[in-house]
């Protein structure tokens, strides 16, 4: 296929900029409705569908998991959805419109339908089909380019390996040590202290509470997680993981390691489970603050410590089990 010229490159976004502020996508609220983009096109695919599960629900949407999860708690409290436990498969649960969730799907239809309409009648009946075919084939396109983005992210540039392996607890505690020296100046006492922690957890990697997952890029460990499945159940007993050592290398920031690493240990927890995952952090760390947000996380508490030598803001998350 040709390279397409740049001018049309730039026509193209133009009008796509165009189309997002027609359809009133900038808004905090849009159709017609006082909900939000993801709401009115989750009560859509759930009422075409007439059920859905919410992971059926995250691919259609292509929204994470926790974010999904966090959409259906909304529509629930709105009471536009029902929640019902699948009679084959107790862990899965379907969703579907309430009778208000079905009256609120058809003011969408009647606001979009009415927007297309008078659109299409300032147009010939040719131009009218051309737009129907070349959105259909711009769609399909931009879908293929997802695709092609996402396997060569996942399938060329890194991969995600789980258990212990040699080196690991050293690359570990390099990558920790030299984030957190370079951000808040930690010493001595963070790098002897993560690596005690780190090389006893790896006598216990067996549990099956337990488990350690890296990214490598080519023979080099470019990220790290785990998650402690026993760390905790002295203080707040069975059922809390303990999420740890989480870290991603300066030179693959950005690609989707730490998402990939975080996705994982997560799955992780929901299948052995724990009704809560913590995590310890400072703050300070915005981009590690917006992924744990996007996966679930809440900030529990947020407090004065000083065990790194220095006071500093000291937070724990807590994510709560996702089914």
């Amino acid at each position: 296929m040709s390279q397409p010229d740049t001018s049309l490159i730039g026509d193209v976004r133009a009008a796509s900029r165009n189309l997002v502020r027609q359809f009133g996508l900038m808004n905090k609220t849009v159709a017609g409705t006082e909900l939000a983009l993801s709401a009115v096109h989750a009560i859509i695919e759930i009422g075409n569908a007439g059920e859905l599960s919410s992971r059926q629900l995250s691919a259609r949407l292509q929204l994470e998991k926790s974010t999904v999860s966090r959409l259906v708690k909304s529509l629930l409290q709105r009471e536009l959805i029902h929640e019902l436990r699948c009679q084959q498969d107790l862990r899965v649960k379907r969703l579907s419109l309430t009778p208000h969730g079905k009256q609120t799907l058809r003011d969408i239809d009647r606001f979009a339908e009415a927007q297309v309409s008078c659109a299409l009648q300032r147009l010939k009946t040719d131009s009218r089909l051309g737009v129907l075919r070349g959105l259909q084939d711009y769609s399909q396109a931009l879908s293929g380019v997802a695709a092609a983005q996402q396997f060569a992210t996942q399938a060329s540039t890194f991969t995600i390996e789980t258990g212990y392996t040699p080196a690991i607890i050293a690359r570990s505690v390099e990558m920790l040590h030299l984030y957190m020296n370079r951000h808040f100046g930690f010493g001595a006492g963070f790098e002897s202290r993560i690596a005690g922690d780190l090389a006893e957890f790896m006598t216990r990697i067996d549990s099956p509470d337990n488990a350690t997952w890296r990214a490598q890029h080519g023979d080099n460990i470019v990220g790290v997680i785990s998650i402690d499945g026993e760390d905790l159940v002295a203080d707040l007993g069975k059922g809390c993981a303990h999420l740890r050592w989480f870290v991603v290398s300066d030179s693959m920031r950005g690609s989707g390691v730490g998402n990939a690493l975080l996705s994982q240990a997560l799955e992780f927890c929901d299948q052995r489970g724990f009704r809560e995952t913590h995590l310890w952090t400072v703050r300070g760390l915005d981009a590690a603050r917006r992924l744990y947000d996007s996966h679930g996380f809440q900030l529990a508490e947020e407090y004065l410590g000083d065990q790194w030598g220095s006071e500093i803001l000291e937070q724990r998350f807590v994510r709560q089990l996702q089914q």
